[in-house]
């Protein structure tokens, strides 16, 4: 898996100039975010760690996650993504973190659509997160690899924003 090195490289450069770090708490991508941090130059300055918790009980138990709503809605959805950066965030004591969760297969559960949801948390807030969608034809690790590239894009994006309120 090859991501684009300028964007990793922009990423890398942006956390250890504003002298700040990041954790990573995934499902669906299943390490891929974290092994895209674990590439970046650097990234022991600005890459504290991260989780993949790809079940109910994991989740539940390391992510802190509402069991009642990872039950009701199999894991996936907003508050739950939102869920996962907050406490992941706090384990790692990092400024930023990423999470993502849901399908990268087409199944009952999904309503057979492809689809994740993530999102960002800055300082201990939730700052974006966004749903999304794939062709359901998709296949599961393009699938994985589309959700990390399209994720680290949008962290490029909220970095920009940061940068320019600084």
């Amino acid at each position: 898996m090859e991501f684009q090195k300028n964007l990793l490289e922009y990423i890398s450069h942006c956390l250890i100039t504003a002298d700040e770090t990041i954790s990573i708490a995934e499902s669906v991508t299943s390490g891929c975010l974290q092994l895209a941090f674990s590439q970046m130059p650097n990234a022991s300055l600005l890459y504290k760690g991260g989780i993949t918790a790809y079940t109910l009980p994991e989740q539940v138990r390391l992510l802190k996650v509402s069991k009642k709503e990872a039950e009701e809605y199999d894991c996936v959805s907003e508050n739950i993504a939102e869920a996962m950066a907050l406490q992941v965030a706090h384990l790692f004591e990092s400024d930023w973190s990423i999470s993502v969760t849901g399908y990268c297969n087409p199944i009952r559960n999904s309503s057979y659509r492809i689809f994740a949801f993530f999102s960002f948390s800055y300082k201990g807030e939730i700052i974006l997160t966004k749903k999304l969608e794939l062709h359901p034809k998709t296949q599961a690790l393009n699938a994985q690899l589309y959700y990390t590239e399209f994720i680290l894009g949008c962290f490029k994006s909220e970095l920009n924003k940061l940068l320019i309120l600084k």
